[in-house]
């Protein structure tokens, strides 16, 4: 699922330009529309949404997360659209006078807008995956019917390998995206073209990833257990071991690139 954060200056209505996007949009697939609404905060301060989109699924949710919203959103839809996140690590589209470090790309008013423009830029960005959205693909599979096993696997940031290491913050992982995405084209045809093997979907998350989250799923459909559990395996360690993926650990004392500390 593709994510686009829509960011006006304050006072602004953005609804013109949500709507222009969620019109041109959904003519490539399903679309929901997420918007922080600050007058259903609640004592505990958490963050609040409202969901919205082509569905007419409307629901009013205080104790919603962004990040989970986003995963249980892209299970099943295309694009998001979120309004109020200005705080929030995802592609911008400036709207207006407004302040946005390296936005995607930036227009006038609504009257300025080309979809077409903002829909080809959006999907150079990486979309928004995590493990539910993975085995729901997976299950759409057109071979799902003779699977009898769905095996999977999630790395997440370690916050700390032994109780005297100092903690890890964050990791941030670079990568050539035209080299990744090709090595993993390779592994996923490999494991699929394995007796038993139906479907495999990889994904590795780049960028800043903070402590508890997070980073790569290996989810595989195959007939029974044992076939299932061998790809899963062997595709994690293909991916780690051969696509170029460049990891920094930021600690509370440090910050380093991981292959210099090694080598």
């Amino acid at each position: 699922m593709y994510v686009l954060d829509v960011a006006t200056p304050p006072g602004d209505d953005p609804s013109a330009v949500v709507d222009a996007l969620r019109e041109r949009f959904a003519d490539e697939g399903a679309v929901a529309v997420v918007r922080r609404d600050p007058s259903l905060a609640d004592a505990d301060d958490r963050t609040t949404v409202r969901l919205g989109g082509d569905r007419r699924r409307v629901t009013t949710d205080s104790r919603a997360s962004l990040p989970g919203t986003l995963d249980d959103l892209a299970r099943d839809h295309d694009f998001a659209l979120t309004v109020g996140f200005d705080d929030a690590a995802l592609p911008r589209l400036a709207v207006g006078d407004v302040a946005v470090d390296d936005p995607l790309a930036h227009v006038a008013d609504a009257a300025d807008l080309d979809p077409d423009v903002v829909l080809a830029a959006i999907r150079e960005t990486e979309p928004h995956e995590s493990l539910g959205s993975l085995v729901a693909a997976a299950k759409r599979s057109a071979d799902e019917r003779f699977a009898g096993a769905i095996a999977t696997f999630t790395g997440r940031v370690r916050a700390q390998e032994n109780a005297d290491d100092a903690p890890t913050e964050a990791l941030t992982f670079e990568t050539y995206a035209d080299v990744a995405a090709e090595r993993l084209d390779d592994i996923r045809a490999t494991l699929e073209a394995r007796d038993g093997v139906h479907d495999v979907l990889l994904h590795h998350r780049t960028g800043r990833i903070e402590a508890g989250e997070d980073i790569v799923f290996v989810v595989v459909l195959a007939g029974h257990r044992r076939e299932a559990f061998r790809a899963v395996e062997d595709g994690i360690d293909r991916l780690k071991d051969e696509v170029p993926i460049f990891k920094k650990e930021v600690t509370v004392d440090d910050e380093f690139w991981r292959h210099e500390r090694d080598a």
